[in-house]
């Protein structure tokens, strides 16, 4: 969680919320969250160069999976940063030191298909991990629609990591 602070460079909205969180409970989730938006937008590039670099006799399916990926994930960074949004802080994009601060990288060499498969699931468990611990937080400060969005993202990206393995299994 230490990292997610590291990325929400935010101040919150002029306007008092008062929804029944408290607002050092808000901003924590905030940032929490902040740290999934980042990195899921920088997994929507990736998901989108592998769609376009992908080669060789696993280029139909991949092909096909990350272009559902990379338009699954836009969608969610648009749900993400409007919780962020309801918590009362804004959406940490607009800091040009937040993409360098997540945990997804896009390398500058285009890997092979297996290599792309591999590096997704890895991306993907990670943000498994990094949702799972901001949705206990979340349920922990009372903040069930927080809890549910990012359970929802969890259950896509279980999802992501079953069927990317499934292509490269044996």
């Amino acid at each position: 969680m230490a990292r997610a602070s590291n990325v929400l460079k935010v101040k919150p909205h002029r306007e008092d919320v008062h929804t029944g969180i408290a607002a050092a409970d808000r901003k924590t989730i905030a940032a929490s969250v902040s740290g999934i938006l980042t990195d899921t937008y920088v997994l929507v590039i990736k998901s989108h160069v592998y769609h376009w670099n992908v080669v060789g006799p696993l280029f139909q399916p991949l092909h096909e999976m990350t272009e559902d990926h990379y338009q699954n994930l836009f969608e969610a960074c648009d749900e993400l940063a409007e919780r962020i949004r309801a918590l009362g802080h804004t959406a940490p994009l607009t800091d040009r030191h937040v993409l360098s601060d997540s945990a997804i990288r896009i390398e500058k060499t285009a890997p092979t298909a297996g290599e792309m498969i591999r590096d997704l699931i890895a991306d993907h468990e990670g943000l498994c991990r990094k949702m799972r611990e901001a949705a206990e937080l979340a349920e922990q400060k009372g903040d069930f629609v927080s809890h549910d969005l990012l359970t929802g993202r969890l259950t896509y990206h279980e999802k992501a990591v079953w069927m990317l393995r499934a292509i490269i299994a044996d």
